[in-house]
């Protein structure tokens, strides 16, 4: 008999055999997996998830993969290099005028191509007080921090009075004039986006939400309307999206995702070439594949739709855009390729 898991977040490797997410014979090899990298599902992508479909997008997202285990040399611990630049706990100061603030280190849902998911969903949750206080101050002694990015973890998960208390401390600081938060919550738990929460994200400052989302299936009726709440309560919107090998690389895929968000009034911003994460080659694709859709993209979408490819350089080097070349210099003079791939003399 099954247990009545209905409405209930799976953290469990039985909870999953139970829900028909996994084989019993897979068992021994998932605990493996799950030993080093988390796992949770909402009830809401459990719902999602075609059990039927081998290729179900958000399956893949979510539940635990055996190929986890195949760690390849090109590999890291740390793909993003956040210690490198860790100054104080929670703080991630990688560029002069924006600074990464983690309150929390816990999320909904765990994607199993998470470039943190080595350090998210530990004992730790967020940050105690005096660690909070540690972080403000570094925020306040860096005048050159215009801008904060509240990431994690989701922070979206924290209780909308500890989120209120850091967007009103914040609020403080005179030379911050954006905050930026990233969340994954308005898709994956689209309930947590209620007046409580809305009313803790008022503020003196630009608020900015970006949402990762990365397969048109993922929005239910319930998240377009926990993106709208925002939206109405003048918060904008921005859509990042990780590309994914047998989830969203193909140009139909992304075409309907990008034209979704902007439907929805949510600007299309990073598409991520994933990261060198530990046990996710079965992810990634090549730089040349990302190149090459992102050509598609250009040719067929509307400027509105466009995301920019963006790579994070391994070792903490910082993020560099590496979409389709349209320039090329012959020696003489400039050759400019249009959105069809045909060459023009460009003599400037």
């Amino acid at each position: 008999m099954k247990k009545n898991l209905k409405n209930k977040t799976l953290r469990t490797l039985d909870a999953l055999t139970h829900q028909g997410l996994i084989k019993e014979n897979d068992l021994p090899q998932l605990e493996k997996v799950v030993e080093t990298f988390s796992l949770a599902i909402t009830p809401t992508m459990q719902a999602l998830i075609n059990k039927n479909n081998p290729h179900d997008p958000l399956a893949k997202q979510f539940i635990p993969d055996v190929r986890e285990l195949t760690h390849t040399a090109e590999e890291l611990s740390d793909p993003i290099g956040d210690d490198v630049h860790q100054k104080v706990k929670g703080i991630i100061h990688r560029y002069p005028d924006r600074c990464l603030f983690l309150p929390v280190s816990v999320c909904p849902i765990y994607c199993r191509f998470c470039f943190r998911r080595e350090k998210i969903g530990g004992v730790d949750g967020a940050l105690s007080p005096q660690e909070l206080d540690v972080a403000f101050e570094y925020i306040e002694s860096h005048s050159e921090i215009w801008e904060v990015i509240i990431t994690g973890g989701d922070p979206f998960i924290l209780k909308p009075k500890s989120l209120q208390k850091i967007i009103d401390r914040l609020n403080q600081i005179t030379h911050i004039a954006v905050i930026r938060i990233h969340t994954r919550v308005p898709v994956v738990d689209p309930l947590r986006i209620n007046l409580d929460m809305i009313h803790a994200l008022r503020s003196e400052k630009a608020v900015y939400v970006l949402l990762h989302a990365n397969h048109v299936q993922e929005f239910t009726a319930e998240a377009i309307h926990a993106c709208a709440q925002l939206i109405n309560a003048g918060i904008p919107m921005l859509g990042h999206t990780t590309l994914l090998k047998g989830v969203n690389d193909s140009v139909e895929v992304l075409t309907e995702l990008m034209r979704f968000l902007v439907k929805n009034r949510i600007k299309p911003y990073y598409l991520h070439h994933a990261d060198l994460a530990k046990g996710t080659k079965h992810f990634r694709t090549t730089l040349a594949e990302s190149q090459a859709l992102m050509k598609q993209l250009r040719g067929r979408l509307s400027g509105l739709c466009q995301p920019t490819l963006i790579l994070d350089i391994p070792g903490g080097y910082g993020k560099v855009p590496v979409g389709h070349q349209y320039v090329h210099w012959d020696g003489d003079q400039y050759k400019i390729e249009d959105y069809q791939g045909e060459f023009h003399t460009y003599l400037c």
